[in-house]
């Protein structure tokens, strides 16, 4: 099965919102709704009244995400009634793509055009291609997109031809605004604080460090006030880190600094970085805080990948495809996953509930029970896919001399053995699967006797598929007592399942009639 990670694209789109986490936590919510994308960041800036969010995606589906994003932008946030300090255009002020794995720079422009059109067309807001997919090269710099900001392209757009926008209506939206929406490379947000109020010295300095006044190549500086910190900022886009590294940049605004009598006061890192900008004494020379070293890009994708493996509806996609793997035996591990994941979630609620200690201690066994079965149970579906693999390489080993055919008869005989291994042991914590609903419906509550009634459906259809999938593999292991030996341990434990699911299913009929049931 290939990794669902194989073709990513990053997004990082920056909503003109800061100081109400319910939008972005609905913007967040509507980005994921459609089961491909995963949401690594998210950054809020009261004084900026801005929130950056990186989200992941396939291309197709980074499309869709960027759009469901911006509809919420556009029906949460209302510019009309917008104060904040940083520069803005539109609701969903700019959407980057960036190409992450498996893309090229002219997939991601691809992307940002698509996704321009349907931001257009879908939701009347005008769009400005931008970056490296300007459609005009004056609209390849992002500042002089944005420049007019908000209350300027009021007047602009639809009275000046040379601000028509590349996809949408030819007026802005009138609380929306218009969006950026582009294709860069890694862009990487810094911030230097400086203890200090004065902001002719943060606009100086901001000046001075950026490519545009003869600066630092790649970087683009504006100063700021901070309210709400009591001081000024310096705040860049260091636009290729490969070209001006964080290290010199932060030099150059503390030299500045420094040669005003004032000192930074710390830095902060917005959003996500690839680890190649990153290195071992990136945090104490850059004066960030300590959890800025969690702020990797891989490392957030790692890591969520851990905890919930690929969104579902990848996973649905991988499974729907013709490619041969995943199949039957990830589909079996599948349901019989979500199936330790009911029994998980109506032991949790009953266990809460109960009205003595014994039954709550016996809950929350099954609780851990329930848990460590699902965790099991997604492991072998994705072990599934990688034992047929296995197999399927046997079956293409050469065979020309005898010497070749033995090697291969020997590997199919192995790899079998090993594909049938699986999907057994995936039966086998099914039909445990099942036993606990039993038990889960005799001390849990009756009010979720249903839930606990679709758990052992499914872990008894789970153990079934993962019998055919045993059976499947018989016929190409040597050991006539081996076959027989897995046949019969498959065979047991789809009865287990059976009887634990018939008994479990004629409860929550007489539960659901009217009868008595769980306590």
């Amino acid at each position: 099965m290939p990794a669902w990670t194989d073709q990513l694209v990053e997004c990082v789109p920056n909503f003109s919102e800061g100081r109400r986490p319910e939008v972005i936590e609905r913007i967040c919510a509507a980005i994921e709704d459609g089961g491909e994308a995963l949401v690594l960041d998210r950054s809020l800036d009261p004084d900026h009244n801005r929130s950056v969010v990186t989200f992941v995606a396939p291309p197709a589906a980074a499309v869709a995400a960027a759009v469901r994003a911006v509809r919420i932008a556009r029906d949460e946030i209302d510019l009309r009634d917008h104060e904040g300090v940083h520069p803005r255009m539109g609701a969903a002020d700019v959407v980057p793509f960036v190409p992450l794995r498996g893309v090229t720079m002219e997939d991601c422009v691809e992307v940002a055009r698509r996704a321009a059109a349907a931001i257009g067309d879908e939701l009347a807001v005008p769009c400005f291609l931008y970056g490296e997919a300007a459609a005009r090269p004056e609209r390849a710099n992002l500042a002089d997109v944005r420049r007019p900001r908000f209350e300027g392209l009021r007047d602009l757009v639809g009275s000046d031809p040379a601000w028509a926008p590349d996809a949408g209506p030819a007026a802005l939206h009138e609380s929306a605004g218009a969006t950026a929406v582009g294709a860069r490379f890694f862009l990487v947000a810094f911030n230097v604080d400086l203890a200090s109020d004065d902001l002719d010295l943060a606009r100086r300095i901001a000046r001075e460090v950026r490519e545009s006044s003869g600066g630092l190549p790649t970087i683009k500086a504006i100063g700021l006030r901070l309210e709400e910190r009591g001081r000024v900022q310096v705040s860049m886009n260091v636009c290729d880190y490969r070209v001006t590294s964080l290290a010199t940049v932060f030099r150059e605004v503390s030299r500045r600094a420094e040669e005003a009598g004032v000192r930074v006061a710390g830095s902060e890192l917005i959003g996500l970085l690839p680890k190649e900008a990153w290195d071992a004494t990136a945090s104490g020379a850059l004066a960030l805080p300590p959890a800025s070293a969690d702020r990797l890009i891989e490392s957030r994708l790692d890591a969520r990948q851990r905890a919930m493996g690929p969104p579902l509806g990848l996973v649905l996609g991988a499974l729907a495809s013709d490619a041969p793997t995943p199949g039957g035996g990830f589909a079996a591990g599948l349901a019989g996953s979500l199936a330790a994941a009911l029994a998980a979630m109506a032991s949790r609620i009953s266990a809460g509930k109960a009205k003595d200690e014994e039954t709550r201690a016996e809950l929350v066994r099954a609780v851990g029970s329930a848990d460590a079965l699902g965790k099991t149970l997604l492991a072998l579906a994705h072990r599934d896919a990688a034992a047929y693999g296995r197999l399927h390489e046997a079956w293409g080993m050469p065979r020309g001399t005898d010497e070749e055919k033995a090697r291969r008869d020997e590997e199919i005989d192995q790899a079998s053995r090993a594909a049938a291994a699986v999907p057994l042991e995936i039966a086998e914590m099914a039909a445990r699967t099942t036993t606990l609903a039993a038990l889960v419906l005799e001390k849990g509550r009756a009010s979720l006797a249903v839930d606990v009634g679709t758990t052992a459906l499914l872990a008894a259809a789970a153990a079934a598929s993962a019998r055919l999938m045993v059976l499947v593999n018989l016929p190409s292991i040597v050991d006539e007592d081996e076959r027989a030996r897995l046949r019969e341990l498959a065979d047991r434990h789809v009865e287990l399942a059976d009887r634990a699911a018939a008994t479990v299913g004629a409860k929550v009929e007489v539960i659901l009639s009217g009868g008595d049931g769980a306590g």
